[in-house]
Formats: C-alpha cells, sequence, structure tokens
C-alpha cells in the first residue's frame, strides 16, 4: 500500500495542517488514488477483506474524503452508498438520504486521523435512527484510541503535533492545509 500512495502521489511531506487543527509532518492525499477508479478499486478491496465478519446495511461516506472510496467499498459489498455532508457546519444527512431505525451502517473514510469527523458523522447516522457498527479508511493514521472499531486498508505512523508544540513552527517551515474542511 506504501508503494502504491508514492507512485500515486498520494504521500506528502511537509509541515501540514490537519482538520482536526494538529500539525504534521506527512499527509495522505488519498484524492489521488481515488482519480483512477482502478486504484480506489483495489484499495476497496484491501478494505472490504478487512470487513470480513462486520455485518452492515449501508456505507456512508462523509464529504469529501469518503464519498468516492465509499461508494466504490459499497459497490463491491453489495450494499447501499449514501453520503453525508455539512449544513451549517453541521454533519448531516441530506439529498433525502434517510435511514431505517437500527440499519446497521458503516462509515468510509479516507483518513482517520484523531476521528473527531467520524464521531460527528456517527452521531448524525444515529440522529437519523442509523446503528454505527464501524469506521472503513484507506488510511489509519490515529495516535490514540477512538470509539469505534477501524478497519483500514493502511496503517500510516505520522508523528501529530499540537499547534503549540509543533517543533515544524518552530524550525519556521511553512505550514500547508490541503484538505477540505475547515478547521474548527
Amino acid at each position: 500500500m506504501e508503494e502504491l500512495l508514492k507512485k500515486h502521489h498520494s504521500l506528502l511531506e511537509g509541515h501540514f495542517l490537519l482538520s482536526s487543527g494538529k500539525h504534521s509532518n506527512k499527509y495522505v492525499q488519498c484524492a489521488r488514488l481515488t482519480e483512477d477508479p482502478r486504484v480506489g478499486e483495489a484499495v476497496a478491496k484491501q478494505i472490504a477483506e478487512k470487513l470480513a465478519g462486520v455485518e452492515f446495511d449501508t456505507v456512508v461516506g462523509p464529504a469529501m474524503g469518503g464519498i468516492l472510496i465509499g461508494y466504490e467499498l459499497a459497490r463491491q459489498t453489495g450494499k447501499r452508498s449514501l453520503f453525508t455532508e455539512r449544513q451549517d457546519g453541521e454533519m448531516t444527512l441530506r439529498r433525502g438520504f434517510t435511514l431505517q431505525p437500527g440499519e446497521r451502517v458503516l462509515i468510509c473514510e479516507d483518513v482517520v486521523t484523531t476521528g473527531i469527523s467520524s464521531m460527528e458523522t456517527a452521531r448524525a447516522l444515529e440522529a437519523a435512527g442509523g446503528k454505527v457498527v464501524g469506521i472503513a479508511a484507506i488510511i489509519d493514521r490515529t495516535t490514540g484510541p477512538i470509539a469505534l472499531p477501524l478497519y483500514a486498508a493502511y496503517r500510516a505512523e505520522v508523528e501529530v503535533y499540537d499547534p503549540e508544540n509543533c517543533p515544524l513552527c518552530k524550525a519556521g517551515q511553512a505550514l500547508v492545509k490541503p484538505g477540505s474542511r475547515g478547521n474548527k
């Protein structure tokens, strides 16, 4: 998987502002993987293999990063595909998407670092009647435990810093924000 990330210019090195507000020396740009449908298909297959024995009815990909990989994972597993998006700053189901009471939902992300976005998505899905059974992801770059089971194609070991303790800031390295979500 690491070779695939490098081949598709998805593993970036530098000084990055993450959507969590934390800083990192590496950033995984998963959009570069899914721009080629054949690569997206292969990555989703790796995720699907990790899900053996996990029962779910629907895959939900949070906008933006989870939409493409979530759709492909749903296609491969024969499940329904939905996505959440922000409305007035809150993650929500829109566009007429609904869940049945107790519907087993798998959240599918591109990258999970802190789990903040995933848990925000989980709250929206549970409020809509769903039962979240876990998180699937292309990349697991968590630095600590998260509240749901995580099934990822690849575990990336990266350094993550609080802004006030970031050695890259102290070294004067320019900060880049490559993601799609604003910071809280």
